[in-house]
């Protein structure tokens, strides 16, 4: 394979392993494979981290990477071994179908892993994946981003034994990820939230779904029975005409009503006053303007460094969350009707 790599004047590159245990300098060097509308995030974010060196990135499409490098002042990448050399870690923002074959070239070379979810295209992909990064002693996370949403982290502690819980996140359509279905595309990131709840076990799962625009699963909506006795009902569409990503949470004496998207939300809650009735109590609620995904990356750096405060949502979590969205999309197939001739 061809390889051409463009330096800005700036740069200044040495030989470095990307298996050496320690770092010195506690500044990690950094790349980001695949620089589409995710991944040129990823190389802007990475460049204002104080513990990150963004070295470079590499895309396919070599007239985008070399775009984003120079936006981020550092090199463009065509031959992936060589970017692999000069970092300690890399984000994945390639197709969904790639990522097996680029995370395994990437956890081979002694890189640290963080890729946009979902983890893999298949589950066995994810879970050799996660085998992988544990035999080369590396981290591997995954991009679940709406976890690092600050107003996930207020909404946490208000979650106690919830009953019923209903998700919905909507989107107008867009060509980009449409190389997956729906459920992969945007439920995923509410079915790893779920997950993150400590709901128990799943008993059931119902689900429904159609394509409209593309070739899959357009829209859907999912019934999920946890051990907790909880009951989630989670609609995502990618074909709507507005914007919408919410999560409503009942459960005793408490409801809560939090908005993604807007960073905020409201607690209505029962108060018991002294003549015996009640009154509901609104709260309202709201995140800091802290931006999700450079809390996440953060935090990939940080554990790489052993300082991380929170947690990443790690490769078991995020094949988990791709093993029930794989039961959701087959469920929506066994009860798809015939394909229009």
């Amino acid at each position: 394979m061809g390889f051409r790599v463009v330096f800005p004047e700036s740069l200044s590159l040495f030989p470095y392993s990307a298996t050496t245990q320690s770092y010195m300098t506690q500044s990690l060097r950094v790349g980001v494979i695949g620089v589409g509308h995710l991944g040129r995030h990823h190389a802007r974010i990475y460049g204002t981290l104080p513990s990150a060196t963004l070295v470079g990135v590499c895309d396919a499409d070599a007239s985008r990477g070399q775009v984003v490098a120079d936006e981020c002042g550092v090199a463009s990448f065509q031959d992936l071994d060589k970017l692999l050399a000069l970092v300690d870690a890399v984000s994945v923002a390639v197709p969904t179908s790639a990522h097996c074959a680029v995370v395994t070239t990437c956890l081979e070379r002694g890189c640290h892993v963080l890729v946009e979810k979902p983890i893999a295209s298949h589950v066995w992909e994810g879970e050799q994946l996660v085998e992988l990064a544990k035999v080369r002693g590396r981290i591997l996370q995954v991009g679940h981003v709406e976890r690092f949403n600050p107003i996930v982290e207020v909404m946490r502690p208000l979650v106690s034994q919830p009953g019923f819980i209903e998700c919905h996140r909507l989107s107008p359509f867009q060509p980009r990820g449409t190389d997956v279905d729906v459920v992969r595309d945007l439920m995923i990131h509410d079915l790893d939230l779920l997950l993150s709840l400590g709901l128990g076990p799943i008993l059931q799962v119902e689900a429904r779904g159609m394509p409209v625009f593309t070739d899959l699963p357009d829209i859907a909506n999912v019934r999920i029975l946890f051990e907790s006795g909880c009951l989630a009902n989670l609609t995502a569409s990618r074909i709507s005409t507005g914007r919408l990503r919410k999560i409503r949470v009942y459960q005793r004496d408490r409801y809560l009503s939090v908005d993604f998207g807007g960073k905020e939300g409201v607690i209505n809650t029962r108060k018991s006053l002294e003549d015996g009735t009640f009154e509901v109590e609104s709260q309202h609620i709201k995140g800091d303007e802290g931006d999700a995904l450079t809390r996440e990356l953060g935090c990939f750096i940080q554990s790489i460094l052993g300082k991380a405060s929170v947690r990443g949502v790690s490769g078991e979590e995020g094949v988990e969350a791709l093993r029930v969205a794989t039961q959701v999309v087959s469920l929506i197939q066994q009860h798809a009707g015939p394909k229009p001739s």
